[in-house]
């Protein structure tokens, strides 16, 4: 990893399912930190009469599509979730156009001149792109509390939850691969405080380095 050479650092935020990266990025946001957020992308490659989109209708057919002709991403979820070979085509359709997205958009902060890009990547490792970023924050949380705050969210059963687990990166082998750890076992205002002093001390870092460039 390169630290602090660039005029832009970008910043790779991720972590297992019901960690909260997502609040994570949420708080960086309302910070004033340029964040980008991979589901809203992925959601925006898969719109209607995208390349994507058309390709996933190609090969599961007009069933997985909702009445106003959206993609049916909770029926999507619980095919690939039992299915290793149809979760593969579907990322082979799908994660390349994310990549893509992600690129264009830490370009755009690159001109922009911000000084960080933060970005909401859920499989990083899994996708081997962390050598696109100059840094990985990992936000973690137990194991039964992750279960239940994806059973709440999406309303799964624990079995549905386990499966996705499974699919993931142990969070372990992401903590050790993370250069910056970010708990979130305890309250909302316990994580903005966290948050809030990360991104303090990188903003100084920074400008230190700016400073003896």
């Amino acid at each position: 990893m390169q630290y602090y050479k660039k005029k832009t650092i970008k910043v790779a935020v991720t972590g297992g399912a019901g960690s909260g990266k997502t609040s994570v990025c949420n708080i960086l946001k309302k910070m004033g930190a340029q964040v980008v957020f991979s589901d809203v992308i992925a959601k925006e490659v898969v719109s209607p009469g995208t390349p994507a989109y058309n390709n996933i209708i190609n090969f599961f057919g007009k069933g997985v599509l909702k009445a106003n002709g959206f993609l049916n991403r909770k029926m999507l979820r619980s095919i690939i979730v039992n299915d290793d070979s149809v979760r593969n085509a579907l990322e082979k359709i799908v994660h390349p156009e994310i990549i893509k997205f992600i690129q264009l958009k830490m370009n755009k902060a690159e001109k922009d001149v911000n000084s960080f890009v933060f970005v909401e990547i859920p499989l990083l490792f899994e996708l081997y792109l962390d050598d696109l970023f100059d840094l990985v924050i990992m936000v973690s949380a137990d194991y039964e509390l992750r279960i239940e705050r994806l059973m709440c969210r999406d309303k799964v059963s624990r079995y549905d939850a386990e499966s996705l687990f499974g699919l993931q990166m142990p969070e372990k082998e992401k903590i050790e691969r993370a250069e910056l750890v970010i708990k979130n076992n305890s309250s909302i205002e316990q994580l903005i405080k966290s948050v809030e002093i990360l991104y303090s001390k990188l903003i100084r870092k920074y400008e230190k380095s700016i400073e003896n460039a």
